[in-house]
């Protein structure tokens, strides 16, 4: 195949990349995603659970970890779900294609996507820019409300609010830089695909 020129080979790269991160988020959040993983990814707190979630009792012989853990830990088992699919997906898409992205590239842009959602998923992140750009009227404003058995209750985080909104405007935006990454250091001079 011939080589398109440099510019052409890189907006068409980029648009593809942009369009792959842009479009899986959301089946990665919602599909690929556990309900578990998804309800324990923002926990908090240094009281003692088990692996199941379960509190842990004075001389409990089953190994222990705080609330905290237990929540960073679902965080990354999401993200690790999130990055093999779009991993594969992206090798799967552009080599489809006829095009091979260098593996430096492919690691440095699912490196920036993994790196920023989980700490964009834990929570503290999204609620300190939040706080720094004024939007946690709008957090507390935009609350989903659940129906369980009868029994009404307002989520903050939850599918249908603000929250879940910013959540997934910071993913997208990072995956332009994520995109535009990966596309650089392919189509740089010298490299090697």
């Amino acid at each position: 195949m011939p080589r398109l020129p440099i510019t052409t080979e890189r907006l068409a790269l980029f648009g593809t990349l942009l369009a792959t991160f842009g479009e899986l988020h959301p089946l990665c959040d919602h599909w690929v995603q556990g309900s578990t993983t998804a309800s324990r990814k923002r926990l908090y707190g240094d009281d003692l659970v088990h692996a199941d979630g379960s509190p842990a009792t004075p001389g409990s012989t089953r190994p222990t970890m705080t609330i905290s853990t237990l929540g960073r830990r679902a965080a990354v088992c999401h993200v690790a779900s999130y990055t093999a699919v779009q991993l594969a997906a992206t090798i799967s898409i552009t080599r489809a294609f006829g095009y091979r992205i260098t593996p430096a590239a492919l690691v440095a842009g699912a490196a920036i996507n993994a790196s920023t959602h989980v700490a964009i998923d834990r929570g503290a992140v999204l609620l300190w820019l939040a706080k720094k750009t004024g939007k946690t009227g709008y957090i507390e404003h935009c609350q989903a409300l659940r129906l369980d058995e009868g029994d009404i209750s307002q989520e903050i985080t939850g599918p249908g609010s603000a929250w879940m909104e910013l959540d997934a405007a910071l993913h997208r935006a990072i995956g332009i830089g994520a995109a535009a990454v990966t596309t650089w250091l392919t189509t740089r001079p010298g490299a090697r695909r």
